[in-house]
């Protein structure tokens, strides 16, 4: 298998690291195999890429998509490195409000798998940071929810001093007041 794949503390979200071939010629890895992530649990038909690019200081979240249009994501980072963070906000779960973060880069390659009824966030840690990620429903302005970056009921630590935020994320609500349609299910 080309991949490690854990588990995190957050049910369902998983770390991925692809094994790295090097040689002479520089390295290959694959990034995505639907084989090994279907055995791995990551059951998703990924319908669209999206890249981005931020600069030091950049938070962009915490995003998510209400249902009908919710969004799983594969994220990784091509170039620079990130703090990604991931928050449990399916109402009734036992992790609700409980949040992960993980530094991804283009050094240690590791990608994350968030699935629907999370909200998903990072600030890019390097100069410059760029981003992909695959989402398993298409984007739907509609479907648009979020959470307050600084939620004081999260505690999230960015670590990111005076962070630069889009107006939307500016007046985003916590979690608490978030307009948000997820509501746990076991298995």
């Amino acid at each position: 298998m080309p991949f490690t794949i854990r588990k995190t503390i957050l049910d369902d979200v998983m770390l991925i690291q692809p094994q790295i071939f090097h040689d002479g010629r520089g390295y290959f890895f694959e990034s995505y195999k639907k084989s090994d992530f279907t055995a791995a649990g990551i059951h998703c038909e990924f319908q669209q890429e999206n890249n981005s690019k931020s600069a030091r200081g950049v938070i962009r979240g915490l995003h998510f998509q209400k249902n009908p249009h919710a969004q799983a994501k594969l994220v990784r980072v091509l170039k620079g490195a990130i703090i990604d963070v991931v928050v449990d906000i399916r109402r009734g779960s036992p992790n609700y409000g409980k949040w992960l973060k993980v530094e991804l880069s283009e050094e240690n390659r590791t990608m994350i798998f968030v699935p629907a009824g999370f909200a998903h966030g990072f600030v890019a840690i390097s100069e410059f940071a760029e981003i992909q990620y695959k989402v398993d429903n298409e984007y739907c302005k509609a479907a648009e929810g979020g959470i307050i970056w600084n939620d004081p009921a999260l505690g999230i630590d960015w670590g990111a001093g005076e962070p630069i935020l889009s107006e939307k994320d500016t007046v985003l609500l916590p979690l608490a007041g978030a307009d948000n349609n997820f509501v746990y299910s076991k298995g």
